[in-house]
């Protein structure tokens, strides 16, 4: 599976095929995004992110510190606009 997520673009990516966060991970993004109102989008963006920053260690899963800090990126976004 792993070599079949290097072959598409982070927009062409099925977020729920390739980034399925573990069980902390879901509950640490439901709880972000119910307090911050992020909208579906962003939730998926989020995920996008949080894959692209797990990769590096060769997670299978992407985990809650990986959705932190996307979460920190996508708050950093916010305030500049």
């Amino acid at each position: 599976m792993e070599e079949n997520r290097w072959r598409h673009c982070n927009v062409h990516m099925a977020s729920r095929q390739f980034c399925e966060p573990d069980a902390a991970g879901h509950r640490f993004l439901e709880v972000v995004t119910e307090t911050l109102g992020f909208s579906v989008r962003a939730h998926t963006r989020i995920l996008k992110v949080a894959r692209t920053i797990a990769d590096p260690e060769g997670a299978e899963s992407i985990r809650e510190h990986h959705i932190a800090e996307a979460v920190q990126y996508r708050s950093l976004d916010r305030k500049q606009f």
